[in-house]
Order: structure tokens, then sequence, then C-alpha cells
């Protein structure tokens, strides 16, 4: 795996972890973390013998969210940065045909909560909170994150925890389906990997084409979901995968998957 400076990027068998590693300035992201982290996400999507990948972070705090210390380049602008630096990691994430789960621990503020919510599962630790900031100083949330609030809370609970700036602790997190598994501190890396090591198990086709669905479900009709729905399980029908996975359960034994 490559050397970065901003960030750590591991591998154990076919899971990736990037981690963000800034732990003194609590992973707040600047322009050089970000564009590291746009190679190393581009590079795990690319690579077909990755089937699922963790984005994590070290030391006490997930992502303190966007560093306010560090400018945007000369003659670079705030849209310049949201749109060249931020956007083309989130959409990566958020578009990837492998399933990204991100581990939360402590806070996941500003648009570091985007980046923990643009995955498709989550993982927090029993101290995480999601943070959104912005109103104190001034700003709105960015990064996506107003899409995923709205999706998931609805718009007056989105509006609320905008405009108050209040933390949300991971019991409601959970409870309100910002993440999936609230786990002890100490066992926050350990549980998501075994999650991950889980799902690394399923067929690749599978969890591929059953987010593309989750996907267009959240942004279409009902009429339109059931079409994809079997465009998607004509694919997966006619795979290999799929031939498998029944000559596998005919047999009686685990599938041996290959992704084709």
């Amino acid at each position: 795996m490559p050397d970065y400076e901003h960030i750590r990027l591991e591998r154990k068998g076919s899971i990736a972890t990037l981690t963000l590693d800034e732990p003194r300035k609590r992973n707040a992201m600047d322009v050089a973390m970000l564009q590291e982290m746009q190679e190393a996400i581009r590079a795990i999507n690319e690579d077909d013998g990755i089937r699922v990948a963790i984005l994590a972070a070290e030391g006490q705090s997930f992502c303190a969210g966007a560093d306010l210390r560090s400018d945007f380049g000369s003659g670079r602008t705030v849209e310049d940065h949201l749109q060249e630096d931020h956007r083309p990691a989130l959409m990566a994430i958020a578009q990837a045909e492998k399933p990204w789960i991100s581990s939360v621990q402590g806070a996941a503020a500003g648009i570091g909560s985007a980046y923990a919510m643009s995955c498709d599962l989550t993982v927090m630790a029993e101290d995480a909170y999601i943070y959104q900031a912005f109103a104190s100083i001034g700003l709105v949330p960015d990064g996506g994150a107003t899409w995923h609030l709205t999706h998931l809370l609805g718009r007056k609970r989105a509006y609320e925890l905008i405009s108050m700036g209040e933390r949300v602790p991971a019991e409601r997190c959970l409870e309100w389906g910002l993440c999936n598994r609230v786990v002890p501190v100490e066992r926050l890396r350990e549980e998501t990997l075994d999650w991950a090591e889980a799902l690394a198990g399923r067929a690749p086709l599978s969890l591929r084409y059953a987010k593309e669905a989750i996907r267009t479900a959240i942004e279409n009709d009902l009429a339109t979901t059931y079409d994809r729905e079997v465009a998607l399980q004509t694919r997966c029908f006619e795979s290999e995968d799929a031939q498998e996975g029944i000559r596998a359960f005919i047999e009686k034994r685990e599938p041996r998957w290959k992704g084709r």
C-alpha cells in the first residue's frame, strides 16, 4: 500500500481501510489531506480484489470538519474547494460499486459528518456523535449533509438539528437511523472489521446492485424503482456468481464468488 502523509491506507485480504491520520488536529480536513483521500479512494474503488472499504480515523475524533486555519490555495474560493477537493471524494464513496463502512469515534462534525453519512453503513462508538456546528459560525451544512439529514430524518427534524447545532449522540443516531450499530469504544475497530469481513463473504454483484437499487429508490418513484430492480435482477440472474450460488445451495457448501 502507498505511503501517505495525512492518511493511512491498509489492506487485510479483500478489505481496505482508509484512516484519517491527523489526530493532533482531530482529523480536520485541509487540501493536502483531501488530495491524498481522492487518490486512495480511487485506488480502492478500482481494485476488484477489494470487496469492502472502511473509512476510519486515528485519535479521539473521527473528524472535526474543515480545517478553518488552512486556506484553499492561491486564488481559489470556497466554491472551488468544495467542488474540486471535497466533491470528488464524497461522490466516489457514495457512488462506489462496493460497500463503504464508516467507523466513527468522538466527533463527526461539520463536513466530517457528511463523510460518515456518505458511506453505506456506519458503526459508531459509544462516545461518538454527529455535530452540525455551522449556524454558530454563520455557515450552512455542506458536503451533501443537508441531503443525507433530510432523507434520513425528514425536513423538520433535519432543520431543527441544523439550526440549533445540537450534538446527536451515538444512541440517538442509532434510534434515528443515522448509524447501524453502536459498540464500546475499545471494540470499534474490531467490530467494524468483523462486519466488513462478513460483507466480503457475500456475493459482490448482489452487494453492488442492491446499493444501486437503493439509490434509485431514494431518488425516484415506485414504478421507476421497480423497473430498475428488474434490470438489476436480470444481470444478477445471468451472472456466473448466481449460477455458483445455486450450485452451492444444492450441494450444501459455501459458494466461491468471483464477482462476475
